[in-house]
């Protein structure tokens, strides 16, 4: 026991400093869609721009399982531009090998439109570009995190290789993420951090937002002014939402898989009760889950599936409306 003593107190510090900041480090860790290992489901967007502006696809039925990189983008700013320019750049070079797809999130399908289609006829990107048809949120089972403006995945045979979750994309983003496009098509010799700045020049022009703004500023002033009736929702127009919890998401990310026996349905259920005990955020973050995913009916998971969530959530509302009558 003495010889705790002889520890030198510069030494303690270090290592506290150090535990602290692992434990920040593990609080501060993103998580949005689809992990590694995991599927890439099909999933409906439609063209921004173009003769078939409008019209629907599925990109992941259409890619036939070829290796491709997804880019789901939340939001559009000038930061983001420099990484969107490497990664359409890159992919037009190995396009032989490597697919690359933009797909764009928005509240409503045709303001979206108007939006991103102004920003792409400045981008003019080579990758295909769509407007995910599933609102903000995107795709319902890929379980996309709002907090990060770029979802990038990896993708081949239909399963991710890698998974980028970026909160502030920009193009110190750039060599990992081109780094592991290379990686999955055997590309031994990707773009060096150097080689990024004639890469990016390579690519699409370069755009002009604070022009792109004006234009629909100026547009929408002289639209005639929408009826009540004809604005759409404030907030998400689905009920529910999806966790915002890495952990709580992923569960649900895989409980909703069509694939998944009984017995799998009942472990994931299991570990999601063991995982909100407790705890009133996750609780109310389960519970938003269970309302999201149940909207959407047989779109998602096993009737098995269904149906237990389904009790799931009426036993958490319940708890909740019990608890409400305690406190009065």
């Amino acid at each position: 026991m003495m010889y705790k003593n002889l520890i030198p107190f510069w030494l303690k510090l270090t290592i506290a400093g150090a535990c602290l900041a692992n434990s920040l480090l593990a609080q501060d860790t993103v998580f949005s869609g689809p992990q590694l290992g995991e599927p890439t489901t099909p999933f409906k967007s439609v063209w921004i721009v173009g003769n078939n502006a409008g019209q629907e696809r599925d990109l992941i039925e259409e890619n036939e399982g070829a290796p491709t990189t997804i880019v789901f983008i939340h939001a559009l700013e000038r930061s983001m531009v420099p990484l969107m320019r490497a990664v359409d750049a890159y992919g037009k070079k190995v396009e032989d090998k490597l697919k690359t797809e933009f797909v764009f999130l928005a509240e409503e399908r045709i303001t979206g439109m108007q939006r991103f289609s102004a920003a792409l006829g400045s981008l003019r990107p080579n990758a295909k570009s769509t407007l995910s048809v599933d609102g903000i949120e995107g795709p319902g089972n890929y379980g996309l995190n709002k907090e990060c403006m770029m979802t990038i995945l990896v993708a081949k045979d239909n399963l991710v290789h890698a998974n980028f979750a970026l909160t502030q994309p920009g193009i110190a983003d750039a060599e990992k993420v081109i780094g592991a496009m290379a990686k999955l098509i055997g590309d031994e010799n990707p773009p060096t951090a150097e080689e990024f700045r004639t890469l990016i020049g390579s690519g699409m022009r370069r755009p002009n937002m604070r022009a792109n703004q004006q234009r629909e500023r100026a547009r929408q002033m002289r639209r005639p002014e929408a009826d009540d009736s004809e604005r759409p929702a404030p907030g998400d127009p689905f009920p529910g939402a999806v966790p915002t919890d890495g952990r709580l998401q992923g569960l649900v990310r895989q409980y909703i898989r069509k694939t998944n026996d009984e017995a799998t349905i009942d472990r994931l259920l299991k570990e999601m009760k063991e995982h909100i005990q407790g705890d009133e955020d996750l609780t109310q973050q389960m519970v938003d889950g269970w309302k999201r995913v149940l909207h959407f009916g047989d779109r998602y998971g096993t009737d098995y599936a269904r149906e237990n969530a389904e009790k799931f959530l009426k036993e958490l509302e319940s708890a909740e409306e019990g608890s409400s009558d305690s406190d009065k």
